[in-house]
């Protein structure tokens, strides 16, 4: 499991890519990477493409993510997930929190 960050050109925008597994091994690495992000920072992408699954601590850390990016005022889109990790977004309700894409 890795995590990366991609900042953007105009620093407002971050994309954090992630790859293999997101459990609770890459806690400490995904919250440095947003906690460690610029201030300016507005929008936040979690890249899934090379992700093959997630638990429910990843799902605490999405929401933790969230929190940090402001909560109901936050934009936050989740971008490229197979199908596995789409269900288990779609049975947790995050399409109600999260733009999934």
């Amino acid at each position: 499991m890795t995590v990366s960050a991609i900042p953007s050109d105009n620093g407002r925008e971050i994309t954090i890519k992630i790859t293999g597994r997101f459990d609770f091994s890459s806690h400490q690495e995904f919250r440095q990477i947003y906690e460690n992000a610029s201030p300016d920072i507005n929008i936040y992408t979690i890249d899934m493409c090379d992700a093959t699954y997630l638990d429910s601590s990843a799902l605490g850390m999405l929401l933790l993510l969230r929190d940090h990016a402001g909560g109901d005022h936050s934009e936050i889109r989740i971008v490229n997930c197979n199908e596995d990790v789409r269900k288990i977004l779609t049975i947790s309700n995050f399409g109600q929190l999260f733009r999934i894409e």
